[in-house]
């Protein structure tokens, strides 16, 4: 699986972070940082990294068909 992330749209709330800290992570500016961008995630992150996007406030994340 792949993810879109919208970084015009992110807010910086955290709950990316808070669901899936393995691939993304807020810098010291509010900024998101996916861990990932343009590549596969692991397997092993997929169930977090959806549970990132379901829990995003402002749909910046989404995953790609």
């Amino acid at each position: 699986m792949k993810v879109n992330v919208d970084y015009d749209r992110c807010e910086g709330h955290g709950l990316c972070v808070m669901q899936a800290a393995e691939a993304f992570a807020l810098t010291d500016d509010g900024d998101l940082d996916y861990q990932f961008d343009g590549q596969d995630v692991p397997a092993e992150l997929e169930g977090d990294v959806r549970s990132a996007i379901d829990a995003c406030p402002v749909a910046a994340l989404s995953e790609k068909s």
